[in-house]
């Protein structure tokens, strides 16, 4: 979806803007209808202009309304009680790989803060939801710290390039080195509640067939709901800090329906967030200039590397040092960085099934908590 988007954004399909337009754009975002009537008959502007703001103000819509739905959706299915069943080491894991990305984060911050790197403080609050959570995390903490869509997209390129090596790593030298190194005994406990189909890959033609619009129906009312419920909360509080209370007010009331058994067991809500964070995915993609590209793109993606593989270290060391074993590093690991759905090829690549449900559970959960520790760090 992002080369699609980027194709279609940088490929001369949309008009070019004229700098009087650019200008107001950067003033003012886009522009009313009748302040671009005025500017057209005046002259300051042209026709294309005015179907370039049509443009943009079709694609804010869009990423206005695409995250806010899908985070309830993709959180429908979160168990905690199935979490706080995980065996000791495995939790145990996952609070040390936390930990060792909220620091290398901090510490390369402060390395390249004075390197130039613009909205570097932005960037580094996305890399902790990233990899505490997931894309999903990534897409919240782009809206509620407002990233401009060129450092977006930057970062998650970035990201996807030193991810895809990093999973390489632990697939193939990486999973007997920390055998060699750690107790390669697992502890980790097969969960005891149902199947949850809803981590499994689902084309889109069946959401529509007519026994899952149901579902889908039901799910994408709620979401709807918690978002009105949101957005009517944030309006407590000054106008710079809706974005973030919607959000945040988003991923709570989530989490807080996930507790009702019929919510959390209806079929296909995440994978109908997925789609969401897919149409997110392609309209910040074709809003980004790849022009911009060049500009500081070995410090993000110094940044990057320094992050995945420095927190990884750390989290070797101190599993070393609190006896968890090599299979709840590396599904931890591959849960946090790469995101739950790369967890059940990692544990068929450990030839060890009983570590998908808890795996997946780590990455939920990293979803649920990512967007409150990346906003914190970004602003403390």
């Amino acid at each position: 979806m992002y080369v699609l988007g980027l194709l279609l954004g940088n490929m001369g399909l949309f008009p070019n803007a004229s700098d009087a337009y650019l200008h107001l754009y950067n003033l003012h975002g886009t522009l009313s209808p009748d302040l671009i009537a005025a500017k057209l008959a005046e002259g300051h502007i042209a026709s294309t202009d005015a179907v370039l703001n049509s443009i943009k103000k079709t694609q804010d819509i869009l990423l206005t309304i695409s995250i806010p739905v899908a985070i309830p959706l993709l959180l429908f299915s979160t168990s905690i009680g199935n979490f706080l069943r995980i065996a000791r080491k495995m939790l145990l894991s996952s609070l040390i790989a936390i930990f060792s990305v909220i620091l290398f984060v901090a510490a390369g911050y402060f390395l390249l803060k004075n390197k130039g790197i613009p909205q570097l403080w932005k960037v580094g609050g996305m890399l902790v939801g990233l990899y505490t959570g997931g894309t999903p995390n990534l897409a919240s903490l782009k809206i509620m710290l407002d990233v401009d869509a060129n450092t977006y997209i930057l970062t998650h390129t970035y990201d996807t390039l030193v991810s895809a090596v990093y999973l390489l790593f632990l697939i193939t030298f990486g999973k007997n080195m920390f055998r060699w190194l750690l107790n390669s005994k697992v502890k980790a406990a097969s969960l005891s509640s149902q199947e949850n189909t809803h981590n499994q890959p689902i084309a889109a033609r069946a959401l529509l067939k007519k026994d899952s619009l149901k579902n889908v129906g039901r799910g994408l009312l709620i979401s709807v709901l918690i978002v009105g419920l949101a957005g009517g909360l944030s309006m407590l509080f000054d106008k710079q800090y809706q974005m973030l209370t919607v959000i945040l007010a988003i991923t709570s009331l989530s989490l807080a329906a996930s507790a009702i058994k019929k919510i959390r067991e209806t079929k296909y809500t995440y994978e109908l967030g997925m789609y969401f964070i897919l149409v997110f995915s392609f309209v910040v993609a074709s809003m980004a200039d790849v022009r911009v590209f060049v500009d500081h793109s070995p410090l993000i993606i110094e940044y990057i590397t320094f992050t995945i593989f420095g927190s990884l270290f750390l989290h070797v060391l101190l599993s070393k040092i609190f006896k968890v074993d090599a299979e709840s590093l590396i599904i931890c690991s591959t849960a946090l960085v790469c995101s739950p759905p790369f967890v059940p090829m990692m544990a068929h690549a450990l030839k060890n099934r009983q570590l998908i449900a808890s795996g997946l559970a780590v990455g939920v959960l990293g979803y649920a908590i990512g967007n409150y520790l990346g906003v914190t760090l970004a602003f403390y």
